[in-house]
């Protein structure tokens, strides 16, 4: 009888390892940027909290007829300027919180970066709304 072949041979394992070092090669760019599109895609939603929070806090400042001072939203005081969240309380008012941004707050204006990518909210100046940039650094998802 003759005696079967039992496992594989060293030229079809090497033929498996070379196939899967291909595959490695083609998939891993696809995945390295994966980090830097998620910090993009939160920093932009924390960019659509900012306008939408200043938007609420002006609507409610006018309901209020205030125009500096403060209003509350969801149990929280914000400060207005001019009817709007100023740089301080615009953090509170969109719910950002300090642990997943670095923010700056300089006089008038507050910097959201997240990675190399930021935008700024500076406070409303006399019978203006507040200037929010858009998204800076590298737009293009690897932030």
């Amino acid at each position: 009888m003759k005696k079967q072949q039992q496992g594989f041979t060293l030229v079809e394992l090497v033929m498996v390892i070379v196939i899967l070092g291909i595959l490695a090669a083609t998939a891993l760019p696809k995945f390295a940027s994966l980090q830097g599109n998620a910090r993009f895609s939160s920093l932009s939603g924390a960019l659509g909290a900012v306008r939408s929070a200043s938007n609420i806090a002006h609507a409610q400042a006018l309901v209020n007829s205030i125009a500096s001072g403060n209003i509350t939203l969801e149990g929280a005081a914000i400060a207005v300027t001019e009817g709007y969240p100023t740089s301080a309380s615009i953090i509170s008012a969109a719910g950002i919180s300090p642990d997943d941004y670095t923010i700056a707050t300089l006089a008038t204006v507050s910097t959201f970066t997240l990675g190399t990518c930021s935008f700024t909210y500076t406070t409303a100046a006399t019978s203006a709304s507040p200037a929010i940039t858009d998204i800076t650094g590298d737009t293009a998802g690897a932030c």
